[in-house]
């Protein structure tokens, strides 16, 4: 049977760098791209330049009825197979303060950031409970751990998917489906471009900002049978950065 991974907003800095990774190691990557899907196709001639296996997959992942139905589609085209990593990667952020928040700043940081973890996993957990294997891993940030100003919504929104991580793993875990949770902290992307890596790599033990490529490794890690007996665990990749 063929191995499938699923990574939502694969067509951004670390998920591209996800997808690779996980093609490398075998994976047929399920490369998820909502708007750039020129983006997303050089990541997949990417893979295939390097012998891996590949396609694109697009829906918004803030609508169900179009996750859902972009999955089913999937689904009927694969009727012997079925996704057993799922990297829910897609995200954005709207940084503002709080007391100058606009309500779509925050509907539109959850829906995209949280309930899109409801929206694209729920399809495919049933899959991964029948077949007894799954891993779902979900891409979090410093932020949802610590909260950082300027970031009230993004940092709702990434701690609840960590809670959300630590309760699914409770419910599946019987079932060989480990659920967890990676926190990057600054990761050189294009979310971080306009940041001063100069000033802020003082507050980093590591004494710089992480790659796209670090973030990757452990995801890889996460997705293989090495990683049975984790679950429920927030993992940080952030140089050593808490305070």
């Amino acid at each position: 049977m063929t191995k499938n991974a699923l990574v939502t907003g694969g067509s951004g800095g670390i998920g591209n760098a996800i997808c690779l990774k996980l093609a490398q190691a075998g994976y047929h990557v399920l490369i998820h791209y909502y708007s750039n899907k020129e983006a997303a196709t050089a990541t997949l001639e990417k893979i295939n330049g390097h012998e891996g296996s590949a396609e694109l997959i697009q829906f918004d992942v803030t609508r169900q009825d179009e996750v859902k139905n972009a999955l089913q589609s999937w689904k009927e085209t694969h009727q012997e197979e079925y996704i057993s990593v799922l990297v829910n990667n897609a995200g954005i952020s709207k940084d503002v303060l709080m007391v100058w928040m606009e309500r779509e700043d925050w509907s539109k940081v959850i829906d995209t950031n949280l309930n899109s973890f409801y929206y694209v996993t729920t399809p495919l957990l049933q899959d991964m409970v029948v077949n007894k294997f799954g891993r779902i891993i979900n891409i979090v940030s410093l932020s949802g751990v610590k909260g950082l100003p300027g970031q009230t919504n993004y940092a709702a929104a990434k701690a609840g998917v960590m809670g959300a991580t630590k309760a699914l793993a409770q419910e599946v875990g019987r079932k060989k489906v480990t659920v967890n949770a990676i926190a990057p902290g600054y990761i050189r992307t294009e979310m971080t471009k306009n940041l001063d890596e100069k000033e802020l790599k003082r507050l980093i033990p590591a004494n710089r900002f992480g790659t796209p490529e670090e973030v990757a490794e452990v995801v890889a890690f996460l997705a293989s049978e090495g990683a049975a007996y984790i679950t429920g665990e927030v993992i940080h990749v952030n140089g050593g950065l808490y305070t």
